[in-house]
């Protein structure tokens, strides 16, 4: 160790430097290499420390350690002398991976060679256009070397600014007192209100971030960091290999430059709300930027897609003959956890694999006593993943036809390079997966797209896991996986929320790379701010009390706003007479302070209905509890203006209403230390309130399931599918507001 600190502190790096040097392995090795081959250059001579300065830097941003001594010859023969070459050194071999450099062309790109004289410094520095505006005005202010140093990009930095400094000097002087003083901020100009919507989205860590980008305008934002079609090579940990860049080329043939993505949901489980940011993510970044998104869904693929996908995966296994691939005997269990030892059938010869491969294509084994696995280490340490296993399930649709079925790793890389994918863009967990991804395109020489990773949404107070719901619908939790408490997408819509509420949502979120875990009430304003706009009103009572109104001259009809803040989009017709029902909770026997509904001594009035009412007399039940009311009705205009107004409902239809709260009592039911006993035994009693006998207006007497409505001052409610012609199902979306209170 004491040599190589003294190695590295040879070419400038400090003590410390040197020894943080050494943690990193890898590092350790390229640096001492390059030492090595600048030593060889210089003969008995040291490294001077700008050149050390140099032989770091690149060292440490190098991706191609082939090109290693390459640059070690031009930093060590001065060809190379500052950090902006270096830069423009390292920004050329990144995007020539080729092994062919045409060398005049890389020391343009870098100025090897261009020699800037303190004259020609002098003389753009005195035709900068700030300078001249500087002079005009009189002033001290901001002038940029930078605008030298684009006139002159070779120039040494620390000269170009010095040079600036002293002409503005000249220009003007010494500064004066005057312009020492710290000048104010000029305000910007407050963007108008329709042109930014800013939102406050607090997550889990009570944090707070602000989001005002739509999601196009994300996407397009982050479109500059990922790699244009064509330049996967330029990507960070992208494998290049000699065909690579004829592949790239083939590839942008068949695409014609276009952004491709893809969204390949597994046929085995139902889409959740984190799959709806992938939906949004990989739709929505080549819709963002003029592409084409791929639904890869195998089981409904057409029956001549199936067969060239198959075919085109079928012919990889030609991979064998190289010696990639084996075949192993090695059971599952052996195969699990990390630090599996390596199978004793590893060299096995590629003659046997080939024979062996085809029995098991023929089911000559039994499930689970062999695989084919593929000669290499993932990212994660993990070795050799399997390719192909035995599985005697039927088929759904090709039957028993195939009892060998490939992995994702296998098939995943190879579907995504048959599409010309050009952003495979996929979740964290994923991650690890990207070495295998690389090395088996690169191992059958086949166009390789870019994999990138992001942040997968959470959601606190549910579970998303197939086997957990599995749990749910067995255990007779949940109904199955459309019930409405749970976050899978077929869920959501069956409780009503609208796709475009959900697709706010995931803009809100932001295109994240990190986890990202949200509140349920985040997604559900997003829903009410959808169904404000979209969802036209009707009046409805969950707990109805008849009311007689005894004065009634004549039976009549109302008509009601579909949305009474645009009265323009259309109303309908109900009819009012002379019994009515209200709400239970409208109306108190015993007057309560701040409480602004009917009360023996208190009117109110009936929304639409032009009329107050004012109780005559309260009838009971044997046991006590109201059970009707008689009042009297007056017109709006001719009695004072009452505190309230409430929904009612004359002549109504009885509907069933199914009240939904969160599934779960604990944020993370999932998490040991806050449901020790685990998720099965955190769920919330009150879940689920169904109202058998609640009553609704005739207007929504024809709506078909799915059909969403304002019942107004209730809450937002969808047309159920269990909706038959004699009665309908409601599900309350959302409650009209946020109940902080609420479970």
């Amino acid at each position: 160790m004491a040599d190589a600190v003294s190695i590295f502190m040879s070419i400038g790096l400090s003590e410390q430097k040197a020894k943080e040097t050494l943690k990193n392995e890898a590092l350790t090795s390229t640096l001492k290499k390059a030492i090595e081959q600048a030593q060889g250059l210089l003969g008995s001579a040291s490294v001077d420390k700008t050149a050390g300065t140099l032989l770091y830097n690149m060292v440490t941003r190098l991706k191609d350690t082939n090109r290693l001594s390459f640059l070690t010859e031009y930093i060590i023969t001065q060809k190379i002398t500052s950090e902006l070459q270096l830069s423009a050194a390292l920004d050329f071999l990144k995007s020539h991976p080729q092994e062919n450099l045409d060398r005049l062309e890389f020391e343009t790109a870098c100025g090897v060679g261009v020699v800037v004289t303190p004259e020609q410094i002098e003389d753009a520095v005195r035709t900068l256009h700030s300078l001249r505006l500087l002079w005009c005005e009189n002033r001290f202010g901001l002038c940029s070397s930078g605008e030298a140093r684009t006139a002159l990009k070779w120039a040494d930095g620390k000269i170009v600014k010095n040079e600036v400094d002293m002409q503005v000097l000249h220009l003007l002087g010494p500064k004066t007192e005057a312009d020492l003083e710290k000048k104010p901020k000029a305000a910007k100009p407050k963007a108008a209100e329709k042109d930014v919507k800013i939102e406050q989205v607090s997550v889990e860590n009570g944090k707070t971030q602000t989001f005002g980008k739509s999601l196009m305008e994300q996407l397009r934002g982050e479109a500059l960091k990922f790699h244009k079609p064509g330049e996967n090579y330029k990507t960070e940990g992208y494998v290049v290999t000699p065909n690579t860049m004829n592949l790239l080329k083939k590839h942008l043939e068949e695409t014609g430059g276009q952004v491709r993505t893809r969204f390949p949901p597994e046929p085995n489980g139902i889409l959740h709300i984190g799959h709806a940011k992938a939906i949004n993510f990989n739709f929505g970044f080549a819709k963002a930027n003029n592409g084409i998104c791929f639904l890869r869904y195998d089981d409904t693929n057409p029956e001549k897609e199936e067969e060239k996908y198959f075919t085109a995966i079928r012919e990889m296994v030609e991979w064998l003959g190289e010696g990639h691939a084996y075949v192993c005997h090695q059971r599952g269990e052996e195969l699990k956890g990390h630090n599996v030892p390596p199978s004793p059938w590893r060299e096995r010869p590629v003659e046997e694999s080939l024979i062996l491969f085809d029995r098991m294509r023929k089911g000559m084994f039994a499930e689970g006593e062999v695989t084919l696995r593929m000669k290499m280490v993932m990212e994660d340490g993990k070795m050799d993943p399997v390719a192909y296993r035995i599985k005697y399930t039927p088929h759904h649709r090709t039957g028993d036809t195939w009892c060998i079925y490939p992995t994702y790793d296998y098939t995943h890389c190879l579907c995504d390079s048959i599409e010309n994918i050009t952003h495979s863009l996929c979740t964290k967990e994923f991650q690890s997966r990207r070495s295998s991804y690389f090395w088996l395109c690169n191992a059958l020489d086949v166009y390789c797209p870019v994999q990138w990773e992001y942040g997968r949404l959470n959601l606190t107070y549910t579970v998303v896991s197939k086997r957990k719901i599995i749990k749910l619908v067995e255990t007779g939790i949940v109904r199955d996986w459309d019930d409405p408490r749970l976050f899978t997408l077929t869920a959501l819509r069956r409780r009503g929320f609208p796709p475009q509420a959900i697709n706010n949502f995931c803009a809100r979120v932001g295109v994240t790379v990190a986890q990202t875990t949200m509140e349920p009430h985040l997604l559900e304003a997003c829903v009410r701010e959808v169904l404000n706009d979209t969802a036209p009103r009707a009046m409805a009572v969950l707990e109805p009390l008849k009311v007689t109104i005894t004065n009634l001259p004549t039976n009549k009809e109302v008509r009601v706003p579909d949305f009474p803040a645009n009265e323009a989009k259309g109303s309908h017709v109900v009819p009012f007479s002379k019994t009515i029902f209200i709400e239970k909770s409208d109306f108190r026997e015993v007057m309560e302070k701040g409480y602004k509904r009917l009360t023996p001594d208190q009117p109110v009035g009936l929304r639409h209905a032009g009329y107050v009412i004012s109780v005559q007399r309260v009838i009971k039940d044997g046991c006590g509890n109201v059970c009707e009311l008689e009042v009297t009705c007056a017109s709006s205009d001719s009695v004072e203006k009452p505190k309230a107004f409430i929904q009612w409902v004359s002549d109504p239809l009885q509907c069933e209403v199914r009240l939904y709260e969160r599934l779960f009592l604990h944020k993370n039911p999932e998490d040991p230390a806050e449901v020790p006993a685990g998720f099965l035994t955190d769920i919330n009693p009150y879940s689920l309130t169904v109202i058998e006998s609640a009553l609704v207006d005739r207007s929504v007497g024809k709506s078909k399931v799915f059909d969403k409505f304002q019942f107004e001052r209730v809450g937002y409610f969808s047309v159920d599918p269990d909706s038959t012609s004699e009665k309908l199902v409601f599900n309350r979306t959302v409650t009209l507001k946020e109940d902080p209170g609420k479970i």
